[in-house]
């Protein structure tokens, strides 16, 4: 993988920084709208939930088997990717466990909520704690997702695109997570924009990782492990935290629209590709 044009590489980080920042619309969201359009988030969450599913599913874990099988042989190979896929949403699982329980940094906040919170707890200390918390469960949160948006964009650019997308529009509710009890604590935008991006910065972080430590040694195998990996990660993602989160704050049927909506973009933007 020595051989990948700077220019792909660079492409991949862009994708990467684009996805992390997008919390910083959440923030904007918070700011500017008196109340969270919460069925317009349940559509998008569930878009963005199918995209992730469809292209893991259907483009990534074959790309994984597909690799792995041409190092190990077709029985093996197929073994390899299967265990590189669990073992992916068993590190988002145990990722997901080390975040305080209080913290959840996918638990959308309406500004009604937050300010009848800061009537009945008169210290802003605890809100500004809250803030904190959230960010730092979203930069633990973000940081596998960096790996797989990098990755995704070094193998196929337009995959990765896609990829970036998906994982942009469920940013932007932790963004809100995290600058909504911020400003209310501090009454500073500045610094509720400054922490929102500042968690979302955790997936370019990621990206560098998976630059330094993975990419030198990529070849068929270690490709084909981190992309079944990648593919669990996703799945996990959008099992665990996008749809729950699009059906409490929506309509059940809404977010299963725009989950097959995801899905259908998702399958006529790769056929586009065939």
């Amino acid at each position: 993988m020595s051989d990948i044009p700077s220019s792909v590489i660079w492409f991949a980080f862009g994708l990467t920084l684009f996805a992390g920042l997008s919390t910083g619309i959440g923030a904007a969201v918070a700011f500017f709208a008196k109340k969270t359009n919460t069925k317009l988030l349940s559509v998008s969450l569930g878009f963005s939930a199918g995209v992730m599913i469809y292209v893991s599913m259907i483009e990534i874990f074959q790309k994984a088997k597909d690799s792995l099988v041409g190092e190990l042989g077709p029985e093996r190979g197929y073994y390899f990717a299967v265990i590189a896929f669990f073992g992916g949403i068993l590190l988002t699982a145990l990722i997901d466990k080390l975040v305080p329980s209080g913290s959840n940094p996918h638990e959308l906040r309406e500004l009604s909520d937050i300010s009848d919170v800061q009537h009945s707890v008169r210290s802003k200390q605890a809100l500004y704690r809250m803030g904190l918390f959230s960010a730092l469960a979203i930069a633990i949160h973000n940081f596998p997702e960096g790996l797989a948006t990098f990755f995704s964009a070094i193998e196929d650019p337009a995959l990765g695109l896609s990829v970036a997308i998906a994982v942009a529009i469920h940013n932007i509710p932790e963004g809100i997570a995290v600058s909504i009890p911020v400003y209310y604590s501090t009454e500073s935008r500045s610094k509720a924009f400054f922490l929102s991006f500042l968690s979302g910065l955790a997936e370019p972080v990621g990206a560098l990782i998976g630059y330094f430590f993975l990419l030198p040694y990529f070849n068929g195998l270690t490709f084909g492990i981190t992309f079944g990996m990648v593919a669990g990660i996703m799945v996990f993602i959008s099992l665990d935290e996008l749809l729950p989160t699009a059906e409490k704050y929506g309509e059940h049927h809404l977010s299963i629209y725009g989950l097959i909506a995801g899905m259908a973009v998702m399958a006529v933007s790769l056929l586009l590709f065939v």
